[in-house]
């Protein structure tokens, strides 16, 4: 636990028992979910009666309004035709005072999973719901709507990266505990698409947790099954059931490192069209995630707003489906004399023709940007908007970081004790290398920086994707700054701290904020995720970490706290415990 005060606060007893009712029934539900979830033959279940065994979830609350999710495995002679489902949504966990209730029914052709967008409820409230099925009925779950323009706070979770095969979702475990959180944002990876042998799946034998199905995810029934063990886990299904989430994708809810016509891993010649991998996947994450589709006839566009009252307005962007240009790649720009063109480079980089958000997308920020009275800007996003540039020597491979902050500490020293061309490394200016984050596709990151300076908007973005937590300050192509970056962690897919086995976590993050200029803090080695606490004074991000995602007992601590403040000349990082 750091020195800084944390959010973090005990749960009462109510809520106690509702996240111990939430976890035991998760618990009994799991069992069997491999045949209900991933059979390509419904008519082979053969219970005696429906179940929910893939818990409840909410999501996309708005002030009147909120998603309501479940997945019903029917018995067996219901698994043919179209099941009645019921839904109830009441002011108390005992489900007495009920405030809307309805039915709705669902069949096959949505993998009989149930979304209801119930309506006519108040602002900032908690409200519990529930699902039945004949005489069967599920857990309870716990919901919230956006708050009304009379907020004074609004409190985050921030989740990304969570790699089923690769550990214990502790990350969630410990979220679910807590009473204090308005809404949850997963911000992509919520699944890893690769076969059961694929990445991040050392452990996962001895854990319990080998990937279903055994190959890589292609069709429609392969991605409805990964979808199906994800939910059979107790503790995603006790988070879900505790807080209401907002989501959208990144790369691997399709194939890594996806653009809008491919993926690095997809080969059309011997997997098919990748358009119909991509339509497959988005079917699939539509059928199983608390999401509001903003346009049935486009379900690839998922971008969308929440307003929190006057506190904060949160985009959540599409950064990979909807216009993403295929990534460039460094090794393409060395030439037959194996001479790097960095002129070139740079260029392409910088091109007003390649996009990552599009067009449409960009006017539809600049008009919510626009629009919005809240003090905070929040883009929910995957991949880092910071500009984390390297040395040359290290981005092209002549040194490894370790050795270029050694020369570094050796030129303060002892300058005259460096040859010419250590000294010409050291000259040189920093160059983009993660090009498949905003470094990449650097005019769509002006377009939205000169966005926030030309509305004098107080800028926040919160980010996920590389399975550490960062945070830096953004600035301009003129150097100006515009705001912060707060990125975080995964839940379990693992960090840096495979590249540098033999080195201390602490001398590899520090290393990395002493090489890259505008990163302020860097965790590169934990499990965890962020809380984000915004008021018309400040936004707080806590990073909080689990010691373990290999085994169920674990501890999470808070490791570190920063904040930006509003109002020019005040957005960017500062420690927590400056007046």
């Amino acid at each position: 636990m750091d020195k800084f005060l944390t959010h973090s606060q005990p749960a009462g007893p109510g809520r106690r028992e509702f996240i111990r009712q939430v976890c035991g029934t998760a618990l009994l539900g799991s069992a069997g979910i491999t045949l209900a979830g991933c059979s390509s033959a419904p008519s082979q279940t053969t219970s005696a009666e429906a179940s929910f065994n893939h818990g409840v979830a909410s999501g996309d609350p708005l002030q009147d309004r909120v998603i309501l999710w479940t997945r019903i495995t029917p018995r067996g002679s219901d698994a043919d035709r179209e099941v009645a489902v019921h839904w109830t949504v009441a002011t108390d966990q005992a489900m007495q005072h009920v405030v809307a209730s309805g039915s709705i029914s669902t069949s096959a052709k949505r993998d009989f999973t149930v979304k209801v967008d119930a309506a006519g409820l108040l602002p900032g409230h908690i409200y519990y719901y529930q699902f039945a099925a004949d005489t069967v009925k599920s857990t309870v779950g716990r919901t919230k709507t956006l708050p009304g323009a009379d907020a004074r706070s609004v409190r985050l979770a921030v989740f990304s990266c969570s790699n089923y095969p690769a550990g214990y979702f502790n990350v969630y475990a410990d979220a679910a505990r807590r009473n204090d959180i308005d809404a949850a944002l997963h911000i992509g990876d919520y699944l890893y698409e690769y076969e059961s042998t694929g990445y991040a799946c050392e452990n996962a034998v001895a854990l319990g947790r080998v990937s279903e199905p055994s190959s890589a995810l292609l069709a429609l029934a392969d991605y409805r099954c990964r979808h199906a063990q994800y939910r059979g886990d107790p503790d995603l299904q006790a988070v879900h059931a505790s807080v209401p989430f907002i989501t959208v994708w990144d790369d691997h809810e399709i194939a890594d490192d996806t653009w809008r016509d491919g993926s690095v891993d997809h080969n059309s010649a011997k997997l098919g069209p990748f358009s119909l991998r991509k339509e497959a996947a988005i079917q699939a994450y539509h059928e199983w995630m608390p999401i509001r589709t903003p346009d049935l006839a486009r379900p690839d566009h998922i971008y969308r707003s929440f307003d929190f009252g006057g506190v904060l307005s949160l985009h959540m962007l599409d950064t990979r489906v909807v216009a993403r240009d295929q990534q460039l790649m460094i090794s393409s720009y060395f030439g037959q004399d194996k001479q790097f063109d960095e002129t070139k480079y740079r260029r392409d980089l910088c091109s007003p023709h390649r996009q990552m958000m599009g067009v449409e997308q960009m006017s539809w920020l600049e008009k919510k940007v626009s629009a919005s009275k809240a003090r905070w800007q929040v883009l929910g996003q995957q991949v880092l908007m910071a500009r984390m540039e390297l040395p040359p020597a290290v981005a092209l491979g002549k040194c490894n970081s370790t050795e270029f902050a050694a020369l570094k500490k050796r030129a303060a020293r002892d300058p005259a004790g460096v040859d010419a061309k250590h000294q010409d490394w050291l000259a040189q200016p920093c160059m983009p290398c993660f090009l498949d984050s905003w470094d990449g596709y650097q005019n769509d990151r002006e377009l939205v920086f000169n966005m926030m300076q030309r509305h004098r908007k107080n800028l926040v973005v919160l980010t996920g994707d590389t399975h550490n937590a960062w945070a830096s300050d953004l600035h301009d192509v003129e150097g100006r700054q515009v705001g912060v970056e707060f990125a975080g962690p995964s839940v379990s897919s693992p960090g840096m701290e495979g590249g540098y086995r033999d080195r201390d976590p602490e001398d590899v993050a520090n290393i990395m904020v002493d090489m890259i200029g505008p990163l302020y803090y860097a965790q590169t080695s934990k499990r965890g995720y962020m809380i984000v606490t915004a008021t018309h004074e400040q936004v707080r991000c806590d990073w909080r970490f689990v010691d373990t995602v290999h085994s169920r007992e674990f501890s999470a601590s808070t490791d570190r706290s920063l904040r930006t403040m509003a109002g020019p000349g005040n957005r960017k990082l500062v420690e927590c415990g400056n007046a």
